[in-house]
């Protein structure tokens, strides 16, 4: 691992992919459901703590996060990666220390990553319904404007799903505690300018999981 900071990045957008194969069958649909609730599970085992200090900052990274890599080389990537220092705990995971410049940097890396994430979901051709989506800048709140029609009649709500996810590792990588964030998403007719539906994670990846 050469970058971590590409790989905390890469990380986010893996747990926050909505998937881009369409669903032309029941069959699929249940199949494309049982990857959202995977995904799920995966995220709720994700612990991710964040301190902040008049200098320094520190991110713990739990032990799922390095599943399969030499904990070893991860600690001795850190100070490539450009953190100060790593320290690997006894449970599995991992604590970096950073300067407060560094820990911006990378917010800043994965806001450019959501923000790419928002521009590809507005143009893609697997959302069709979907005509603009807005944010706030914790990315704490987003509306999507579709065309209710189509919406209602898609899988174009996966994208909301995935906007969830990023917004709620922002929140966390920020500092925010894991007890106590919470992203909303506006569902808006275009046309009528009417919000019809509204999504507030975590307590989305509830009703998901028990679907």
């Amino acid at each position: 691992m050469k970058k971590l900071l590409s790989f905390l990045i890469v990380l986010v957008f893996i747990v926050s992919a909505c998937g881009t194969t369409e669903t032309t069958n029941e069959k699929e649909t249940t199949n494309e459901k049982e990857t959202e609730k995977s995904k799920v599970e995966e995220t709720e085992n994700q612990s991710v703590n964040v301190e902040k200090g008049l200098i320094n900052v520190e991110v713990t990274l739990p032990a799922s996060f390095f599943e399969d890599q030499d904990i070893n080389e991860v600690v001795a990537s850190a100070k490539e990666a450009g953190f100060d220092k790593a320290t690997a705990n006894e449970d599995g995971s991992v604590t970096y220390k950073m300067s407060k410049a560094k820990h911006k940097e990378m917010m800043e890396e994965i806001k450019t990553g959501i923000l790419e994430t928002v521009e590809e979901t507005k143009n893609s051709e697997d959302y069709t319904s979907i005509n603009d989506i807005t944010h706030n800048d914790s990315f704490s709140e987003f509306t999507l404007v579709v065309d209710k029609a189509a919406y209602e009649n898609s899988f174009d709500g996966f994208a909301a799903f995935g906007l969830g996810m990023s917004g709620a590792f922002y929140q966390l990588f920020n500092g925010v505690n894991a007890e106590d964030y919470k992203v909303e998403i506006s569902i808006k007719d275009e046309a009528s300018g009417e919000v019809f539906d509204t999504l507030v994670y975590p307590d989305a990846l509830e009703e998901l999981e028990a679907e």
